[in-house]
């Protein structure tokens, strides 16, 4: 995430990625959420379905330049909107999760509400995503 990112991982098996740089994760600062578990990321899911906040979830692959060259932009959304929830998913870590999306290709941005998939972008369009989580955001 660059060079002032700072991660904490927590007992729930997911890290926390604070893009704002220095000191202890803060709630209130940016961040983009890890998931490494399955079954943390279904039980954060299950929990999301009771808001109506915006959550993208970014679908990645460490062997992916593509998805590292949109690491700059999420990060950057992510700090923006703070009022968004931005989470990031391994595909090859949680093959099962990228499964249950339809994923096939990386980077793949799901954009969810209330637990629905309400759009999706495939690839390495900073513009389109910015567009989308500025159209949904509310």
């Amino acid at each position: 995430m660059g060079a002032n990112a700072s991660t904490y991982e927590n007992s729930s098996n997911y890290i926390v990625k604070n893009i704002s740089g220095y000191g202890s994760i803060d709630p209130k600062t940016p961040r983009v959420i890890e998931f490494h578990s399955s079954a943390r990321w279904k039980a954060h899911f299950e929990a999301s379905k009771g808001t109506s906040k915006l959550m993208v979830i970014d679908f990645t692959a460490t062997w992916c330049g593509p998805c590292r060259q949109m690491e700059p932009t999420i990060s950057e959304l992510a700090a923006k909107y703070t009022d968004v929830e931005f989470i990031k998913i391994d595909v090859d870590e949680l093959d099962d999760v990228a499964r249950s999306f339809g994923v096939e290709a990386m980077p793949t941005f799901v954009l969810i509400k209330c637990g629905k998939v309400i759009d999706k972008v495939v690839g390495a369009k900073k513009e389109e995503i910015r567009k989308k989580v500025e159209l949904y955001r509310y």
